[in-house]
This record gives C-alpha cells, structure tokens and sequence, in this order.
C-alpha cells in the first residue's frame, strides 16, 4: 500500500471510536484530513466537533459538521489526531503542522487519546524527529541556547523564508539531536522555561489508543 492508502485506512478505522450524538475532538495534520473525511459520512450522526487549527475547522465546515470553541465544551468523550513518532507506551511528538499548542488544549479536554498513524512512527525512543517547540519570540534565542545545552539543535521554522506565525501568533523551534528516554521528565523541565509556549513532547497527554496502519491492515495497540 502507498503511504496515501495507509492513511485512508487507519482515518476510516477511528470511526468506530465516534459515538453517535457526540461532539469529537479532531487535530491537525495529513493523516487527520484523511479521518476527517471519513467523518464527513456522519455528519448528520453527531454534533460536532472541536478543533485543533484553523485549516481542520475550515475541513469539518466544509463537510457540513459544526466546529465547536473549546471553551463551548467541558468534555470530549475522545480525541483523534496523528502522530510524528509515537513510541511502545503511547508517548509521542507531536506539531510537525505547528498546532502543537491547540492540539495539547483538545487532548486535554478527552477521556480518550485515539493516536491514528502509519506503521513508520512507531519508535522505540523520542527523538529522531525534529521536536516542535512553540515559543515566544523574544525567547526563541535563550530557548535554544537551553536546548543546546542538552545536546540538542534549535532551528526557527521558516515558511517562505520568514519565521512560521502559529495560529496563537507565535513561533516554532525545531530541534533535532535529541534521545528523549524519560518523556514525562522531559516535557515538564522544557514546559517550565520561561518563554516556552508548548513543547511537542505529549507525555501527560499520551495516547490511550494507536491504531496503526500496516500492509496488513489496521493494528490496534493500547496502553
């Protein structure tokens, strides 16, 4: 199977988790569109939805299925977004499409983390993928000083040859170098420097859920 029909796969497969006259959580990125798209067949089924960007609102929208604020909802039954590497308990990074930040809020706000993935994220240890980082900009430079420091390398994130603006207004560090062994330790030392706005280590917000996809079909891992 292409990467494409591996994402359609395990996007169709978190279907099972939507329950019917629920409103979703939904994040953000390639393999999300591919769910999204799935759930646009129930559209009428459930009431909506609550997103982690911008470009996933205006998807669901589009679809016919009403976005909800998250200060609207106190509680979401379940959570489904993708992952950058996602490791053996569930840990993963997250923000290679920047929503890191929002994605983090929704998470928080379900009972159950649906992780949706291809088979090439799942890691033994954090790391090989450039961690996201979304920072004030008066910090950005202190911030990666800190991060060498442990051995890593902050690069800004550009778009068009300028810093990349998040949709909180802010910008992205990129790290790369990084073997992150203890995923909790990690995400509440980097949360406490001043300036961080989201690290995209999701370690307290881990998944409770992977469906993986595979050439075989989908994997379902729970931890």
């Amino acid at each position: 199977m292409t990467q494409d029909e591996l994402k359609t796969l395990v996007g169709q497969a978190a279907l099972q988790y939507v329950q019917p006259g629920s409103i979703v959580g939904v994040g953000t990125g390639s393999t999300v569109n591919k769910f999204i798209d799935a759930l646009g067949t129930m559209a009428g089924q459930i009431k909506g939805a609550v997103s982690s960007s911008i470009v996933s609102t205006e998807r669901l929208q589009a679809l016919g299925i009403t976005v909800f604020d998250a200060t609207a909802v106190d509680e979401l039954a379940v959570y489904i977004d993708g992952a950058d590497e996602i490791d053996h308990a569930g840990y993963m990074i997250k923000g290679g499409g920047a929503a890191l930040t929002r994605e983090k809020i929704v998470a928080a706000q379900a009972r159950q983390f649906v992780c949706i993935a291809d088979e090439s994220k799942l890691v033994t240890a954090l790391g090989a993928f450039p961690l996201p980082v979304e920072v004030i900009p008066m910090a950005a430079k202190r911030i990666a000083r800190q991060f060498a420091a442990l051995g890593g390398v902050a690069a800004l994130r550009l778009k068009s040859g300028v810093p990349l603006v998040t949709d909180n207004g802010q910008h992205i560090l990129d790290v790369t170098g990084l073997k992150i062994v203890d995923p909790l330790a990690f995400e509440s030392t980097v949360n406490n420097w001043p300036g961080v706005v989201c690290v995209g280590v999701f370690a307290f917000q881990k998944a409770s859920v992977c469906l993986l996809a595979t050439g075989a079909g989908v994997k379902t891992l729970t931890f």
